[in-house]
């Protein structure tokens, strides 16, 4: 028996159980008329229940669908970079390291699924992949969806630029939005979006990946990614203490060398620098 089957039972029993007590008291009208308030009694006995249940739906779809919109809203972050000539940094939950370029934003969640990462880019930027076969990550422009595993490489995505990624090392898939057309693109090559189509080429200019690492800056960022970032762009290495790797900064570098880096980073934050052959490192004074 099905839920509609139990509920018509149910009301059946308590209509004849209602009819037998009017019947007992003498209560019971003309069998015409008896007839017909059964009917008016059924009638609005399931309007009642339509009701309660259709405003307890109601209730229930209306909870969920606002839990799961602040969720969702709880959950992004966007970090948007302003119109000057310095490059954001910044590192995400997966050590990933975004570079964006002036008046470039990127939508990111403050935690990955645990089977992808997924971001929304506008505008042009640098990634530094962290290598993970079993999370690959997807980035969402407005011309194209790029997956990788681990690599690095540039993408401009500018309303008023052509769509173009530039791979420095490692390998991407592009999937074009419109056409659904798929190129993977390998270290030394870049694709670029012409005709509404992807072409592939080599790399003509190297220095584009240069350019994003000249003069950057860092917002509220962790003194161990500001340390571990500096390293990746550099032959001399930053050794940080421990005890530091989580107090915030946000410092600005205009073509400073590692040294000149850490001097800068010590005075802001009171700490000291020894360099010990092609090592700087920095502890509380």
């Amino acid at each position: 028996m099905n839920l509609k089957e139990t509920q018509n039972k149910a009301t059946d029993i308590a209509w004849n159980n209602l009819y037998k007590r009017f019947e007992q008291e003498g209560l019971l009208p003309a069998e015409e008329r008896a007839l017909n308030t059964k009917k008016a009694f059924l009638s609005e006995a399931s309007v009642r229940w339509v009701a309660v249940a259709a405003v307890v739906l109601l209730c229930i779809t209306s909870a969920l669908l606002i839990h799961q919109l602040s969720s969702s809203k709880a959950d992004m972050l966007t970090l948007q970079n302003q119109d000057d000539a310095t490059t954001l940094v910044t590192t995400l939950e997966d050590g990933s390291v975004v570079y964006l370029s002036k008046a470039a934003s990127l939508n990111y969640p403050s935690h990955f699924h645990k089977d992808k990462r997924e971001v929304t880019l506008q505008g042009n930027a640098f990634f530094e992949i962290s290598k993970n076969r079993e999370r690959p990550f997807f980035i969402d422009t407005k011309a194209a969806q790029i997956e990788v595993l681990g690599t690095a490489f540039n993408v401009i995505s500018k309303n008023n630029e052509p769509f173009s990624l530039s791979v420095k090392h490692g390998e991407v898939r592009v999937t074009l939005k419109t056409t659904g057309q798929k190129v993977y693109v390998k270290e030394g090559e870049t694709v670029l979006l012409e005709s509404e189509s992807l072409h592939k080429s080599k790399v003509s200019d190297l220095d584009m990946f240069g350019q994003y690492t000249r003069q950057i800056h860092f917002k509220d960022e962790r003194l161990a990614d500001i340390i571990r970032i500096i390293n990746m762009n550099s032959d001399i290495t930053l050794v940080l203490s421990p005890n530091l790797a989580d107090r915030k900064l946000t410092v600005a570098f205009f073509n400073d060398t590692p040294q000149m880096m850490a001097e800068l980073i010590c005075m802001a934050m009171n700490l000291k620098c020894t360099v010990r052959g092609n090592m700087i490192i920095i502890t509380p004074p």
